[in-house]
């Protein structure tokens, strides 16, 4: 799924996209300081062949929340600051470092937590994790999230299966324009 065309996509698209938005990612931490007292959220996911890596975003939650995957998190758990980054997916935008160290790709399957063993089974069943996770990809221009693991790992092989350079653009566009959605929040 990801040749080396696609790395050099990858790799070209973060670094502009780092230089272009770091002012954004400033304005955003600064104010995310003011939220939680630490803008920033790092958490071990399964990457690529279930190595760990950490994963960066901002930080959406308390510092005190459990670390479950978000659709087992009381809506009530995010920050007012928080919804604004989900709805605006800034959130995502330390990602662009996990894509320029290698960890992920632009599009990919959502790496999840190491205890999300359904999920993980599920995927290795497919194949999915043979591949680097993603900020983005069919799954979620679609809606599906990883409350449904079995679901999940069915459209993400889907994905990796029929994977072209026109859907790398496509997911990346849908994303940005706003389509899908991240993972739903327990209500």
């Amino acid at each position: 799924m990801h040749s080396p065309f696609i790395r050099v996509l990858d790799l070209s698209f973060a670094f502009i996209g780092l230089l272009i938005l770091w002012p954004i990612l400033l304005v955003v931490c600064i104010i995310g300081y003011f939220d939680s007292g630490s803008p920033v959220f790092l958490q071990q996911r399964v990457g690529r062949n279930k190595k760990p890596f950490t994963l960066i975003k901002l930080r959406t939650m308390p510092i005190n929340t459990q670390s479950v995957a978000t659709h087992m998190v009381d809506a009530s758990s995010v920050t007012r600051y928080g919804h604004f980054l989900r709805k605006t997916k800034l959130d995502e935008l330390p990602q662009l470092i996990n894509v320029l160290k290698g960890e992920m790709s632009f599009v990919g399957p959502r790496p999840c937590l190491f205890n999300q063993q359904e999920l993980i089974k599920a995927r290795e069943h497919r194949g999915v994790l043979t591949v680097l996770p993603g900020i983005t990809g069919l799954a979620q221009v679609n809606g599906i999230d990883m409350s449904v693991p079995e679901k999940l790992a069915k459209v993400d092989e889907e994905m990796i299966r029929t994977f072209s350079l026109t859907a790398y653009f496509t997911y990346i566009l849908q994303t940005a324009t706003g389509k899908g959605s991240g993972d739903k929040i327990k209500h």
